[in-house]
């Protein structure tokens, strides 16, 4: 009997110190949520704000994965995994917006059909 209640004891502040530790990241990621709202309304250059805007998501990104997905306390090969994924996810993103980018949704103005229709047609 006593050893059940002097195994249990010790564990109980070590899931009380991880759910404080999960309650302050959660407090965490509201504040920077709020500084992102906060930073849409600001009259700054529109590279600068979207610049801001990543980095404050990349480090709430960060603190989910590490903590909530609990890639802090998996092995390192999963993590590396995770990162591979995350890195082709991005690049096929990349791909994408630069493949149908607004350029390329712009309708061909009149000069322009004249100067790619074949030699001898009329129009």
């Amino acid at each position: 009997m006593s050893d059940s209640s002097a195994s249990a004891a010790p564990g109980q502040p070590a899931e009380e110190n991880k759910f404080q530790i999960y309650v302050q990241i959660a407090m965490l990621l509201a504040v920077i949520t709020g500084v992102e709202i906060a930073v849409i309304g600001l009259p700054f250059a529109k590279w600068l704000l979207v610049t801001t805007l990543v980095v404050l998501s990349t480090v709430k990104f960060m603190y989910v994965i590490f903590f909530f997905m609990h890639l802090r306390w998996d092995k390192a090969f999963c993590t590396i995994l995770f990162f591979i994924g995350l890195v082709i996810a991005g690049a096929t993103m990349w791909a994408l917006l630069q493949l149908f980018g607004v350029h390329e949704s712009i309708p061909l103005s009149s000069v322009a059909l004249e100067a790619i229709r074949p030699f001898g047609q009329v129009g």
